[in-house]
Formats: structure tokens, sequence, C-alpha cells
């Protein structure tokens, strides 16, 4: 199958690509979801896919087959095979019949996956859905350093002294579910690049990293997603905004055009970049398959995850053939 752009650029309120996330307004075209559905089943990464840093193939993967494109209305449904398995539906445009959630639900029963959810989209001029998960996308775009995005008493840990630095692990455990201790495996592989913290007191009680750049489909460089925290007895005293500067700073000299970051919503991350002047692109609302209506689905029959041909998607007609292509923020 083919994008047709003139129908969906109009409905895209964020400029997000399924299993790419978030790309800068001016990378956004028809050939990301092109080369998005080259891919699909082969478990490759696109050279500049950002998740190529922390696995050996692709995890999540658009299933054309189940694509329905029409003028108002595209929906992109993906599988993970991580854990038990999910399934997600990407929508672009209106879907008041609830298209999305049976799509993904039928995917999920068919396929016998853990977990479905539905992924829909918001301008930054608009108020999200209440009562449902949401993020917000935010651009940093980079210039000349400022004085203001000075390292200060921010050092990377392995320049800490030995003390310090022997520290990290114990601040990488109590802040697991932030994914630093994912983050020191990594570090003590040698897998990533550099990890900025701050100290009090000889211990370290905030982070901010790894720090990476990559370019992106037009071949500008990004500074890459870090995990972020600061411990939470240490919040309140401006450690948070001190590492978020420096790791500004570590991007304009590292020679980064710009970052991306997807922050929760109203928390403080997100509090601290709105602070900081980043400019707001949009929402991405995530609901999970409990927050569904109990609504029957159709009969129709399973939907093959990679046999490339026409299909029907409860009731409606899907797309087919080969296409052409927190504490972490």
């Amino acid at each position: 199958m083919r994008f047709e752009w003139d129908w969906l650029q109009p409905v895209m309120p964020v400029p997000y690509v399924p299993t790419l996330g978030p790309v800068h307004p001016d990378a956004l075209a028809a050939g990301l979801f092109s080369d998005v559905l080259d891919v699909a089943g082969t478990g490759r990464f696109l050279p500049y896919d950002k998740d190529q840093r922390w696995a050996d193939r692709k995890d999540e993967t658009v299933l054309p087959n189940g694509i329905v494109h029409t003028r108002h209305q595209t929906l992109i449904p993906t599988w993970s095979q991580r854990g038990a398995g999910s399934f997600t539906v990407y929508v672009y445009g209106p879907d008041p019949d609830g298209q999305a959630a049976e799509t993904v639900a039928k995917l999920a029963a068919d396929h016998g996956a853990g977990r479905a959810r539905v992924v829909t989209f918001h301008g930054p001029d608009t108020t999200p859905p209440p009562g449902t998960a949401h993020t917000r996308v935010q651009l940093r775009v980079f210039g000349r350093p400022s004085p203001a995005d000075q390292p200060g008493p921010v050092r990377p840990v392995d320049g800490l002294p030995g003390p310090a630095r022997a520290t990290f692990a114990g601040f990488a455990d109590r802040l697991t579910d932030d994914g630093f201790a994912f983050l020191h495996r990594q570090m003590q592989a040698g897998a990533v690049g550099p990890v900025l913290a701050v100290t009090d007191g000889g211990r370290v009680v905030g982070a901010i990293g790894p720090m990476e750049t990559m370019t992106d489909s037009t071949g500008a460089s990004r500074l890459l997603p870090q995990y972020f925290g600061v411990l939470p007895e240490h919040r309140g005293h401006g450690y948070g905004r001190t590492l978020w500067r420096a790791a500004m700073h570590w991007g304009t000299t590292h020679g980064a055009a710009y970052q991306l970051l997807q922050t929760e919503t109203g928390g403080a991350s997100d509090r601290l970049c709105q602070a900081e002047g980043l400019r707001s692109l949009g929402f991405v609302q995530t609901v999970p398959r409990s927050a569904w209506s109990r609504a029957p689905l159709c009969s129709a029959a399973p939907v093959p995850l990679f046999r490339l041909v026409s299909g029907r998607v409860c009731g409606r007609r899907g797309g087919g053939g080969r296409g052409s292509r927190a504490g972490r923020w």
C-alpha cells in the first residue's frame, strides 16, 4: 500500500510516527511511514531509529495488513513481542465508532497477546481528555551555548571521585522504576554514552543520561532522550534544573540541533520543560484495554500478522499490499 500524504497530514496534530515515536516537524513526511512499512516484520532498525541503542532487533513492528487508510482517518496497528506480547493501534483522525478499540481488541484476542491499547493524538492548543494517561511532546532547539546551561556542579559519573562514583549503584537501585537499574547495567557493559550526575555530601542524588546524539531522517543531529531522576528527599532544591541545564549544555557543545522529549503531562519533568521554554508539539494519549467499553466485537476472520493482502478488520476494509517506508523522557 501507499500512504496518501494529502489524506494523512491534515489529521496529524502531533508529529508522531508509529514504532519511531515523535519526530521533528521538519522531518515529518510520507517517506517516514513508507520506511516503517518497508521494515515491517523484519526485525531491522531504520538507520535513524533511536531504539537501536538498546537492542539488536526492532521489537515493535507495523502490521500492514491491518492498516485502515481513508481521506479522513488512518489506523495503524503494531505488534510488540516483548513479554506476553502487545498490540497498539495508532489513530490519526476522528474515530467516533470506536473502530480502533475493536481492531486492537480483536488482534489481541486472536493472537493471545497480554496487552492492547489505543493511542490518539491531540494538538498543542487542545486539552487532552481527562482520566487517561497522556504525555506531552516537547521540542528544544539548540543554538549558541547559554550561560544558564553551564554544567556547574554536574559531572559525568565516570569523572566523580571513587567513593562518590561507588554510590551510583545505590542511587540506581532506588530509582529502578525510573529505569536507572537498567541504565546502570548498560553503563557497566560500556554500552552507552556518559551519564551526568550531581552529588550532595559525597553521594549521587540525581542523574541524567546517557548523553548521546543520532542523525534523523534529514541528516540533522538530535540529542536522544535520557533517563532523568533525583532522589525523593533531595527534590525541591534545584538539582533537577541543574541536571537539565547541564544536559542542554552537553547537547549544544556536541553539535545537536534539537531534542525531542515526551513528558508525563503535569509531572515534574513536564513542568520543568515548560518553565525552560520548550515548545509543545501536542499530546499523546494512551488508552489501555481495561478502559474501553464492553461493546461486543464483530465476528470477522482472524487478522494475520504479516500476510500482506487485502483483509477485513472488524467488518471494515483494511489496507493491503507492501508499502514503499518520568523517569525516562
